[in-house]
């Protein structure tokens, strides 16, 4: 379980994220959402240690602030947006990273199984002699979310992990964190910039503004005309289909005044 109680950051003087509460809680995808700059990235980031912010952090009721980074990597994987990688490792390596704390001068055959189930759990067993540099974007993507996996942690914090998959990566990948989250009780956190994936795979929403929380509470809760025009300065029409699953079909901009 994640809960953060009166979480603020800052840049300086200039306040990121004020006031930000909500719980996420094992079994379960939250998902966060909101326009650019809103502070998304940076609150995983605190959340993750990464940053140290005002408030409190708690990861399975424990507070982040008294725990070690250590203790925090045994339970959390956190994976950027980021997939640029210039080191000379190939897909196994890098995959195999991800079980740091377990690892020795010698590595166990359970780890290499490790690696290899994940790596086929992902479709891309087949690049796993490959140099990660050269990859795709979409194909480092999956070998990171791959290094986040592997270790099966509590937590699972995704920065859009989508963002460099084709759409039927993007659907096969959150359909498979969907599965290991309730399969593994993990508490998954991600920020998402397509709504309709959100609204799909999302058990709960948080809508951030101006680095502060708009709203949360279900997609069909979450996804509607007005927080569209107010968060995203978007006209769109909102319909759901048979599954009860909101859509977004913007057609304008909306101007203020």
């Amino acid at each position: 379980m994640i809960e953060t109680k009166n979480l603020s950051f800052g840049y300086n003087s200039q306040k990121v994220l004020k006031n930000i509460n909500f719980i996420a809680y094992p079994g379960k995808i939250t998902s966060i959402i909101g326009s650019n700059g809103t502070g998304k990235s940076t609150l995983l980031k605190n959340i993750s240690g990464l940053l140290k912010s005002e408030g409190e952090i708690f990861l399975d009721g424990k507070n982040m602030h008294t725990m070690r980074r250590n203790e925090i990597a045994k339970i959390l994987s956190y994976l950027s947006q980021s997939t640029s990688c210039s080191v000379a490792l190939n897909v196994f390596e890098v995959v195999l990273l991800g079980r740091l704390n377990k690892l020795s001068y010698k590595v166990a055959e359970e780890e290499i199984n490790r690696v290899m189930e994940v790596l086929k759990q992902l479709n891309i067993e087949h690049l796993a002699s490959r140099n990660i540099g050269e990859l795709s974007g979409g194909q480092r993507q999956l070998v990171f979310i791959a290094q986040a996996l592997v270790k099966k942690p509590k937590i699972l914090i995704l920065d859009e992990p989508t963002s460099s998959l084709d759409l039927y990566y993007q659907l096969e990948i959150l359909k498979l964190l969907k599965e290991l989250t309730i399969t593994n009780q993990f508490t998954t956190l991600v920020t998402l910039h397509q709504l309709e994936l959100a609204a799909r795979f999302a058990d709960k929403i948080i809508v951030l503004k101006e680095g502060e929380v708009f709203k949360k509470g279900t997609p069909n809760e979450i996804i509607t005309t007005k927080m569209l025009r107010e968060v995203y300065r978007v006209h769109a029409n909102v319909i759901t289909n048979e599954e009860n699953i909101p859509y977004v079909m913007p057609y304008s901009a909306y101007q203020y005044g």
